[in-house]
């Protein structure tokens, strides 16, 4: 499995990075594999301010639907329209092409409550 060192996770299995005041959030490597084979994402907040903790969309695989939590408060400014057609990105590259949204962060203070890719590890049971 795949954490990459430059990311900030949640305990929801979330990850974000930031560059400036924008943060792209997608979920972890972790999260795809025990989800399995996405079918759907589902976000429809675009344009929306939400608070650390908020749903933000929905990720169906072939037998469960799961929420998408906000990591960090935001307005969701932009969706990965590449999801719509190909939602499979999230299990081939969740890092990557299977991103899920963008934000304007509203409070950068709260990345740092977030954990690290050794912390995420160690939270899940995968050594490094």
């Amino acid at each position: 499995m795949n954490f990459p060192d430059e990311l900030k996770y949640t305990k929801d299995h979330e990850w974000v990075k930031a560059d400036g005041n924008v943060a792209t959030i997608g979920i972890t490597d972790f999260a795809q594999g025990e989800l399995g084979d996405i079918v759907y994402v589902d976000i429809n907040s675009v344009g929306q301010s939400l608070g650390m903790g908020d749903v933000f969309g929905t990720v169906e695989a072939v037998k469960t639907v799961s929420d998408l939590f906000m990591p960090v408060s935001g307005k969701v400014n932009e969706l990965n329209k590449n999801l719509e057609s190909n939602p499979e990105s999230v299990n081939k590259d969740p890092y990557g092409n299977g991103w899920m949204v963008r934000i304007e962060l509203s409070n950068a203070a709260e990345l740092d409550g977030l954990m690290n890719a050794a912390d995420y590890r160690k939270m899940i049971g995968v050594s490094a």
